[in-house]
């Protein structure tokens, strides 16, 4: 039984998880989440008995958990900064286009939607954005950067592909994301 609850759990957080990065936290009905993690109706507030703030918190959690390791995983395999910002632009903007745009980073949208309002929302979403900062400061203290430069780079670069990211889907367009690639380069002095 343990399983199977921890399987209905899962299908609800990815259903949000997905649901939440389309529409927004208010354009998410819990029934719609329901329904997509093919759960029965009792089980929400059973595995979250915080509701919609609880289920949006550890979706965007899982997700910020998710780009945090692809960062780190691409920062393995790069042959510098420039390299791993590229990269982390092909991914989220590759994914953003095969989603018809419906998609882009998934914690902006919550972001922009919530961080005012739902302090245990902006303090996920605020924690995903900081352990994405750390990672691509990491990369660039192992490029030889001072750490103190290294942190401000790293929310320069951070706030490069956000903007491109929300550009691109406000636009339909992947422009702004190829005018962020140049201006890596110019940052980077690559």
């Amino acid at each position: 039984m343990a399983i199977k609850g921890e399987q209905t759990r899962a299908r609800l957080i990815d259903a949000a998880r997905t649901l939440v990065e389309e529409r927004g936290y208010y354009g998410t009905g819990l029934n719609e989440v329901i329904e997509a993690g093919r759960a029965p109706r009792g089980s929400l507030y059973h595995h979250f008995p915080g509701g919609k703030e609880q289920l949006a918190a550890e979706a965007v959690a899982a997700s910020g958990r998710e780009v945090d390791a692809l960062i780190r995983s691409l920062a393995d395999e790069a042959a510098g900064t420039a390299a791993l910002i590229d990269a982390v632009l092909d991914a989220l903007a590759g994914r953003m286009e095969a989603a018809g745009y419906a998609k882009g980073c998934p914690i902006a949208t919550v972001a922009l939607e919530v961080a005012a309002t739902h302090d245990a929302l902006q303090q996920v979403c605020a924690g995903a954005y900081d352990g994405w900062e750390r990672a691509l400061a990491d990369r660039l203290v192992a490029d030889g950067r001072p750490p103190g430069e290294a942190e401000d780079l790293a929310c320069s670069l951070l706030a490069l592909i956000e903007g491109a990211l929300v550009l691109a889907r406000a636009r339909r367009s992947l422009v702004p994301v190829e005018r962020a690639r140049r201006s890596v380069a110019v940052l980077l002095g690559a």
